[in-house]
């Protein structure tokens, strides 16, 4: 497999909406967005809501996370790659699977019952930490950070105030 160029994983429980297919997209200078996800690589209805967010220079592939591990390798040089999956769970599914994955980006993960907030954007819940604590073994480096502009926050900093 050779290594393909990820520009940056990013962690959105939104998937691609308008803050990751303009603004991250166009920081990056990405030309394909790779979503990683069981359900939405089966949803034509999400992927057309995904797929009307992104400039027309940007193109976009709907992978489950097998797949994506399966064909990842395969990238041409020429595609920049912003890879999003919805979960710690997912990313973690990739890495293990070898995708080549160094730096996490996390961006939303919603508050809900059990949860508790790191920061304005992210909460988690035990199996999150637990998730994020095997990535980090794994020499996965994690940072909070919402948009590009924003100053990120060390992911393991922050878990170190969770109280679980």
């Amino acid at each position: 497999m050779t290594k393909p160029n990820i520009l940056l994983t990013r962690i959105d429980n939104r998937l691609v909406h308008g803050q990751v297919g303009m603004t991250w997209t166009n920081t990056l200078g990405a030309n394909l967005v790779v979503v990683a996800n069981d359900e939405v690589a089966t949803d034509s209805v999400q992927q057309n809501l995904m797929d009307m967010v992104l400039p027309e220079t940007v193109q976009i592939r709907f992978f489950t996370l097998e797949k994506t591990i399966r064909i990842i390798g395969k990238a041409a040089p020429h595609q920049k790659i912003l890879l999003v999956v919805k979960t710690p769970e997912d990313a973690l599914t990739l890495v293990e699977g070898g995708v080549p994955i160094e730096f996490l980006n996390i961006g939303n993960l919603h508050f809900s019952e059990g949860k508790q907030q790191l920061s304005s954007t992210v909460s988690v819940d035990k199996n999150d930490v637990e998730t994020f604590r095997k990535l980090n073994q794994l020499g996965v480096k994690m940072e909070v950070k919402g948009i590009p502009s924003e100053r990120g926050q060390d992911l393991m900093n922050l878990l170190k105030e969770a109280t679980f």
